[in-house]
């Protein structure tokens, strides 16, 4: 397996300029190995060569591996390496999918001694280093990754060969370390297809409503949209940048991408992504990489809605920064929702109400105290109560805070909350959104309606 010496020109013609493996020197059945051409022992102790999967070994037909050879020996300073697959039912000449590169420490090279692509003329594949790839200088172990594609259909068991070689780096035929390895894989049943539900299979997060906005939380409803169950970790909110995939399953709204933040097999929340767009837009769910087929949902530029403890009461809370637990309904709590009288100020969390100052990069979440800048009006049983503030949560991705106090004049009982903003309001009807209002005791003060402190209207920042 050369690595880097020096060869008569004849002895290898146009190719004098590339370096590499030359083929069928992986160790598999028809194949030798590479102390033909590297004086030594096969496989000394001391050293190794480890085929990496990215999972079990398995695979599934036409879905895309990407696979690591690490190379080892504490002793040697110079790589190399060559890696084929072999179907099993034809370990010498059975080819097994297509081998691609992913950087410039590897390269393709068919049976014929051609780079890729192959011709039809060319038995089998092979992926081998480049002269980058070698590494010279570097100690302990190096890894060459790239891509294999299986084959489109079911073809039975599959083996991958490699052979390593870890060099002295003397650019001599001798000194070197071959070592070689072999793994094989069982097909896997293909991932089953994703489907979004055709009604009410993209909604609000927080309303369950049709119609969606940009950098708002959606929900998506459907079946075999996710192999797991879970949300996202801190750990995968790196920077503060939010993740795009979970579990390999990512979502795309008018062909951008969406911030996953939670899947399952039916349901997945995600923050849509800023767009100027109007109209009808195609959502596309892939997981395990099979595509869902589109489904269109009317884009709003404004989706106002509260987010609701058990999908009828409105999210609250008195504290500053307190809001509830991530599940399958999304920011919820199963807490029974407390009563509320004239006077008390409290905390609401909400989506889709557009625009902030400062504006923040798509995909962050707040750090600081951020403000809308639309006008927004509140109102609950019909009442506006005075809006003390309206924003982002520090810390939250994109969640929405209002803190209002509870007009006076409303009779007991639950009252609908709802917001207005630009003409566009939240929804508010027979199951959503409402606190639970009461009547004071007679010793606790009441604000009388006419009172001032029971209307305002946030103007904005």
């Amino acid at each position: 397996m050369p690595v880097f010496v020096a060869i008569p020109l004849a002895a290898v013609g146009l190719r004098a300029n590339v370096t590499g493996a030359e083929p069928r020197l992986t160790g598999a059945p028809g194949d030798s190995n590479c102390t033909e051409c590297h004086a030594g022992t096969l496989n000394p102790s001391g050293g190794g060569v480890q085929i990496i999967l990215p999972g079990p070994n398995t695979y599934t037909p036409g879905v895309k591996q990407h696979i690591v050879v690490q190379v080892s020996d504490a002793a040697q300073r110079r790589w190399g390496f060559e890696f084929t697959a072999r179907l099993a039912s034809n370990l010498s000449n059975g080819q097994a999918g297509s081998l691609a590169s992913t950087d410039s420490f590897t390269q393709v090279e068919c049976e014929n001694g051609r780079r890729a692509p192959c011709s039809s003329g060319s038995v089998v594949q092979f992926i081998t280093h480049t002269l980058s790839g070698t590494r010279a200088g570097t100690t302990g172990s190096v890894k060459f990754e790239f891509d294999w594609t299986p084959p489109d259909t079911d073809m039975g068991n599959i083996r991958f060969y490699a052979a390593g070689n870890a060099a002295n780096g003397n650019n001599q035929n001798s000194g070197d370390h071959i070592y070689t390895t072999s793994v094989e894989l069982t097909s896997a049943a293909a991932a089953p297809k994703p489907t979004i539900n055709a009604g009410h299979g993209v909604v609000n997060a927080a309303s369950l409503a049709d119609g969606i906005a940009p950098n708002t939380w959606v929900t998506v409803n459907g079946a075999n949209l996710a192999t797991t169950t879970r949300t996202w970790t801190t750990d995968e909110i790196a920077g503060g940048a939010l993740p795009q995939s979970l579990d390999k399953v990512s979502v795309t709204i008018n062909n951008k991408p969406a911030y996953v933040q939670y899947v399952s097999p039916t349901k997945i929340n995600v923050l849509s992504p800023a767009d100027s767009a109007v109209g009808p837009v195609e959502v596309k769910v892939t997981s395990n990489e099979v595509a869902s087929d589109p489904v269109v949902v009317e884009l709003r530029p404004l989706a106002p809605a509260f987010f609701t403890m058990d999908g009828k009461y409105a999210a609250t809370s008195t504290g500053e920064n307190t809001l509830l637990e991530k599940n399958e309904k999304f920011y919820a709590s199963g807490d029974a929702p407390a009563a509320f009288q004239a006077g008390d100020t409290i905390t609401l969390y909400g989506t889709g109400f557009g625009l902030t100052d400062p504006v923040l990069p798509e995909g962050a979440m707040a750090v600081d105290p951020v403000s809308i800048t639309s006008a927004l009006n509140i109102t609950v049983g019909g009442v506006q109560a005075a809006v003390a503030s309206a924003g982002l949560v520090p810390g939250l991705p994109l969640i929405y805070r209002f803190s209002i106090v509870i007009p006076g004049g409303l009779a007991a009982g639950d009252q609908p909350v709802a917001a207005n903003m630009d003409s566009v309001s939240s929804p508010a009807g027979e199951t959503c959104c409402f606190l639970s209002i009461r009547q004071p005791q007679p010793d606790e003060p009441t604000i009388p309606s006419e009172s001032p402190a029971a209307a305002g209207v946030w103007r904005g920042r």
